[in-house]
């Protein structure tokens, strides 16, 4: 293994926190990868990084020279792409709600792989906040406002969002005119992932926003379950227009509150600023724009 490949497989341990993942990452053996790290460590002279039972951290040696590892590698990229084919190849990781991308990206992922026939893509869904640096993800794609968290953002477009119930929920409950009819209401409710409380509801009044917070008997943190359990009947709800309108058109949920309607929810997609210049970030950002964009984001 040479000095590149060796500081390339450094900056994976340090983004994965792990010689074993960092190992099945790259399809290599533990040993060789033990062997390499000894290896650029006797190389430069110091330690760089600190081995525990279950964990990996760099050093404040390993921490500088992972910085200018970073700019190497990106340099080095760069230039290979501008003197061969340019094609961005290799594995990309990227992660997105399941039906965001069962809506939006599947549809069309044959035109991104033919396009691209030297990448593989691996595609992780949920709706938890993911640490991108430490679990080797590329890429992530995610709704609502996003705090200052040192990565990259590129905007995709915005969200229409509303609020429903069933039809049985609304005959026991009543129809709410307006969120001051909200007494009485109960809500499925949805546990924040940066919060760790539950959401409330929001609703434009005018120009502003109106947060009313309704009790919940039921609280999830899987947006899949909220949607059944309010098909069901356990209460009030919000989400984009997109995830409910077949429901919306089959009579499985009612609209409620068109008048007042939640904000829109701004999509983005975020990455590390180390994975800025990388062409295959680059060709799946560029892409993602095009289909929102396409979709009337």
């Amino acid at each position: 293994m040479d000095r590149l490949n060796r500081m390339q497989l450094f900056t994976r341990i340090v983004e994965r926190g792990s010689f074993a993942a960092a190992a099945s990452d790259l399809g290599l053996a533990r040993s060789t990868v033990t062997e390499a790290i000894k290896q650029l460590e006797d190389d430069i002279g110091v330690r760089l990084l600190e081995r525990t039972t279950r964990h990996v951290t760099p050093t404040l040696d390993g921490r500088a020279f992972y910085e200018r590892c970073l700019a190497i590698l990106a340099e080095v990229d760069e230039a290979e792409n501008i003197f061969r084919d340019a094609q961005p190849r290799g594995l990309l990781r990227v992660d997105a709600h399941g039906f965001l991308t069962r809506t939006f990206l599947l549809p069309r992922l044959d035109e991104f792989l033919d396009r691209y026939p030297l990448l593989d893509l691996q595609i992780g869904q949920g709706d938890r906040l993911v640490d991108l640096v430490r679990e080797g993800v590329d890429c992530v794609i995610r709704a609502g406002e996003i705090a200052d968290s040192g990565l990259i953002m590129r905007r995709l477009g915005v969200i229409a969002e509303i609020t429903c119930a069933s039809p049985a929920y609304i005959e026991k409950h009543g129809l709410p005119q307006s969120p001051d009819d909200l007494d009485g209401h109960v809500v499925v409710g949805f546990i924040s992932s940066r919060t760790g409380h539950v959401m409330p509801l929001e609703f434009m009044v005018g120009d502003e926003v109106r947060h009313v917070t309704l009790p919940s008997r039921l609280t999830v943190n899987n947006s899949d379950t909220m949607v059944d359990l309010a098909r069901r009947g356990y209460g009030l709800m919000q989400a984009p227009r997109y995830r409910l309108q077949q429901d919306i058109d089959d009579g499985v949920l009612v609209e409620v509150l068109s008048s007042f309607p939640p904000p829109p929810t701004l999509l983005s997609a975020l990455y590390p600023q180390n994975r800025q210049l990388s062409p295959r970030v680059r060709a799946f950002i560029d892409w993602v724009v095009k289909v929102f964009a396409e979709a009337g984001l």
